[in-house]
């Protein structure tokens, strides 16, 4: 069955799924695709994306000693299952790095229990193991930032099928707001997301994990309507093409706009500089990137977006004058007629 999944999953559970995967195929050589999802309960189309995984995966963390296993569309072969049997041996170096891993994934919160102790389990036999060489990871330790414990709440919240509540940052419009979402999968591009239906908008939403001020879960259980999941291949952020267009006009020094937002042209223009046409479903949230270009960008069209631009340049302006009209009255009360300013305009960058 090629397809959409019947259910979202999450690290946690592919992680799982892969392992099994390994020892499934190690006993079937030749096993046939189909059949192969059908015993795990997923679509072909996962199956194959699983592996794509596992050739870059083995028993050694320098390379090396990795699964040979591929797929003519129809069958799996695992090429050198022998190779990778024999026991594992860790080093002094990977026995620490893994054991200062373990412990600090199990003080994640919002871990679930049972992976909590199955974890907990694992890292004492691994300590066992290791024998002194495992003495040097009791004098490391690891502390996660926020997005470790908002990954570990979403990542909880997509395997129990709850509801989520959010407290989220937006730099486009520069507020935080309060959601309920569906969260439907967790992925990885650059930075880490949670794609999920947003009961506020109702619609579906992408939220980047760090800029999550506050997260709950809910009782409520996750009910997101039933959508097709986007291909990320080409990137997170893929312009329609009924998306309004934007015309941003750069010198040589906004040149980087063009590798880092996706657009439909770039021209060159006489002073080194681009003519960039993009398209983008929020146009207003490209005043900020207005701003942050200076004297190296401007914004050509729509016209309106473009005086919007160039009035929140001109109130930001604003704010610095009246902060120095304010610093020299202040200064002329100083002793000597010296300034109290440690920095003018032009320092700042303005």
């Amino acid at each position: 069955m090629v397809g959409k999944p019947a259910r979202p999953t999450n690290a946690i559970d592919q992680t799982r799924r892969m392992l099994s995967l390994v020892t499934y195929l190690k006993e079937r050589p030749g096993a046939r695709v189909e059949d192969v999802a059908r015993a795990f309960g997923i679509t072909e189309d996962e199956l194959v994306s699983d592996l794509d995984v596992l050739p870059m995966c083995g028993t050694s963390f320098r390379g090396g000693d990795l699964l040979d296993i591929d797929t003519d569309g129809e069958r799996i072969w695992w090429h050198n299952p022998d190779d990778v049997a024999e026991p594992l041996r860790l080093a002094a170096d990977e026995a620490t790095a893994l054991l200062v891993a373990a412990r600090a994934v199990s003080t994640l919160p919002g871990l679930r229990e049972s992976d909590r102790q199955a974890l907990l389990r694992a890292t004492a036999k691994v300590e066992a193991a290791a024998g002194e060489q495992a003495g040097a990871s009791s004098r490391l330790s690891v502390t996660f930032e926020a997005e470790g414990g908002v990954f570990a709440d979403v990542d909880r919240a997509i395997a129990e099928r709850r509801r989520l509540w959010i407290r989220y940052y937006s730099p486009a419009r520069d507020e935080v707001t309060e959601r309920e979402i569906d969260p439907i999968r967790l992925v990885s591009v650059g930075h880490t997301y949670v794609e999920a239906w947003c009961r506020r908008s109702e619609a579906r939403r992408t939220f980047r994990l760090d800029r999550v001020a506050e997260i709950k879960i809910l009782d409520e259980p996750s009910a997101p309507p039933e959508i097709e999941l986007r291909d990320l291949s080409e990137g997170l952020v893929q312009p329609a093409a009924e998306d309004p267009e934007v015309v941003v006009e750069v010198g040589p020094g906004g040149r980087w706009v063009a590798e880092y937002y996706p657009h439909d042209s770039a021209d060159e223009l006489p002073d080194g500089g681009l003519r960039i046409t993009l398209r983008t479903p929020d146009p207003a949230s490209l005043r900020r990137l207005a701003l942050r270009l200076g004297r190296d960008g401007r914004i050509v069209s729509p016209h309106d977006l473009a005086d919007s631009a160039r009035q929140a340049a001109r109130e930001a302006l604003a704010a610095y004058d009246g902060v120095e009209a304010a610093g020299a009255h202040g200064a002329h009360a100083g002793q000597d007629g010296q300034s109290d300013m440690p920095y003018d305009r032009q320092e700042q960058g303005l």
